[in-house]
């Protein structure tokens, strides 16, 4: 073999770069090292290089300055959903095969704002609306702003009195650009994480429950979730013979949202996904279970997801494993088989450590 040939043998199949798509959004100091660790692991999973931030040859001219830039096929890390399809189309964005995440043809399909019907069929509506989603989805009212994530932002109206109040209180300006979303308040709700990864031939999907805890300001936020992962989709989910009723609701309501973006929404894609499925019972005492919300991006939960396609991709007869992400502030104790994502002091937050945890058990089911 010539020193040419080698020298090209050698070379990766393709770059797997991080993104940040919109810098005030998900971009904080320990979010862009975060998602550099999982850009490292991906790029290993795929047998490409990792080669960093794409900063800011992030535009137009990247996908014909790519294969040269950063050899071969790029695979982009997006700090959020994309939002702009033009955009992910220059930057040679044109799958699910080209990111860990999403995109989506309009702004507000990345929001909680699809999951509302329009009040009458005269109704305003931006660009892109779909009018059958709602209707595909559907099943005291708590008051939330479509971009909050972790609960933030949120009040809950008792009457009709005090929803009119809450709602004059919301910004115009957020009100205008990107409306407000009513749902059923519940008592003491329980909320089940279902998702599912695919990055190459490699499909994973799961359902868990998310843990809270308290931040170095002792404010409760996001600890942490605790996943049930398994090979295939969301059918392959359904097929496990152990699933309680409540899970089984949870799974298939987030399998069939799932199906109705992409019937609603034809520009949309997704490599990532997760959904938060509520269950508890409401002021009348009645039952009731459905998708709170969506991610397509990077999130709390992909730490183990990584770590199962890891598992998956070393051990071709495993069908299932469990794994647990764990979110502790202040002076955490990390467990020395954990697989740490981030450990620092963030500017903004604090001390702070990040890690996930496998079960490495063999009769692990789904």
């Amino acid at each position: 073999m010539t020193a040419a040939a080698a020298s090209l043998q050698s070379l990766p199949f393709g770059s797997v770069v991080t993104w940040d798509v919109e810098p005030g959004a998900y971009c904080s100091a320990h979010e862009r090292e975060t998602r550099a660790h999982f850009a490292r692991r991906l790029a290993t999973l795929k047998g490409y290089a990792y080669a960093g931030d794409c900063g800011g040859r992030a535009g137009p001219s990247l996908r014909a300055d790519a294969p040269r830039t950063y050899g071969g096929h790029v695979y982009f890390v997006p700090s959020g959903t994309v939002t702009d399809p033009v955009r992910a189309r220059a930057m040679g964005i044109a799958g699910a095969d080209d990111l860990f995440g999403g995109v989506v043809e309009f702004a507000f399909v990345a929001t909680k704002a699809i999951t509302h019907p329009l009040s009458d069929a005269g109704a305003a509506r931006p660009a892109g609306w779909s009018t059958h989603f709602g209707h595909a989805v559907a099943g005291a009212v708590r008051v939330k702003p479509v971009r909050a994530t972790g609960g933030r932002g949120q009040t809950v109206a008792h009457d009709t009195a005090e929803l009119d109040r809450q709602l004059e209180a919301l910004d115009a300006g957020e009100l205008a650009a990107h409306g407000v979303v009513l749902e059923e308040n519940l008592r003491d709700p329980d909320t089940f994480s279902v998702g599912q990864v695919v990055v190459d031939e490699l499909t994973v999907s799961y359902h868990g429950r998310q843990r809270m805890t308290r931040d170095n300001a002792g404010l409760a936020v996001y600890g942490g979730s605790d996943l049930m992962l398994a090979r295939g989709g969301f059918d392959d989910l359904l097929a496990a013979r152990d699933l309680s009723a409540p899970l089984r609701a949870a799974i298939d309501q987030a399998r069939r949202y799932h199906q109705a973006v992409r019937d609603g929404f034809p520009g949309f894609f997704s490599s990532r996904v997760n959904y938060d499925v509520a269950q508890g019972r409401n002021a009348a005492g009645h039952w009731r279970s459905g998708v709170l919300e969506q991610s397509w991006r990077v999130g709390g939960a992909t730490g183990a997801e990584i770590a199962a396609l890891e598992v998956f991709r070393r051990a071709p007869e495993r069908r299932a494993v469990r794994a647990s992400t764990f979110e502790v502030y202040g002076a955490a104790m990390v467990p020395p088989q954990a697989i740490v994502a981030y450990r620092g002091e963030d500017p903004e937050l604090g001390p702070l450590a990040k890690y996930a945890l496998i079960q490495n058990h063999d009769s692990d089911t789904t």
